[in-house]
């Protein structure tokens, strides 16, 4: 694959990370935004945290979009884990995370093989003359830039001076 292509391959892995980290955040708050699920009560608990799971489900489910509803389990109840949308959040999270590292793994070797590529051959002797021509003009062309810059230099401080005197002949004298 060509750097290119990685880089999209991994901007989609990072975008899944961010889609799974969001999930996660707002799996985590519906449970903590569910006051059932802070009683010591083992009934209330289970009553309501059956409802509470099917919610976060439900909310997971319009996180991730059609094209990952079979991963949400299709928004329904969660069998009373409550915990059933994080545990798939961080799956997806963990998944994403994984994949995105591979591609980061993979673009040196790709920038190794091009750069194996250019010094095998596709580099022909005239392209080398001329890279190295270039490379000599460009060189010369800084050289010249540096030696304008001082001559630059040396006109700004004698207008700054020719300003000066101008403006001691203008003032006014005391006589």
């Amino acid at each position: 694959m060509t750097t290119q292509e990685l880089a999209m391959e991994g901007e989609k892995h990072l975008e899944e990370t961010i889609e799974a980290a969001f999930q996660i955040i707002s799996a985590m708050n519906d449970e903590l935004c569910n006051p059932s699920l802070w009683s010591t009560s083992a009934t209330a608990s289970s009553t309501t945290g059956s409802n509470g799971s099917a919610l976060v489900s439900a909310d997971a489910a319009g996180i991730d979009g059609a094209p990952n509803h079979s991963e949400s389990g299709g928004g329904g109840g969660g069998g009373g884990s409550g915990n059933s949308a994080l545990d798939e959040a961080s799956l997806r999270y963990k998944n994403s995370v994984t994949s995105l590292r591979a591609v980061i793994a993979a673009i040196p070797n790709s920038q190794k093989a091009k750069v194996s590529e250019t010094e095998n051959g596709l580099g022909t002797p005239e392209e080398e003359d001329e890279i190295e021509k270039l490379e000599e003009q460009s060189l010369s062309l800084r050289k010249e830039i540096a030696e304008k810059n001082v001559h630059v230099k040396e006109l700004i401080d004698k207008f700054r001076q020719l300003i000066a005197d101008i403006s001691t002949w203008q003032s006014p004298c005391s006589v």
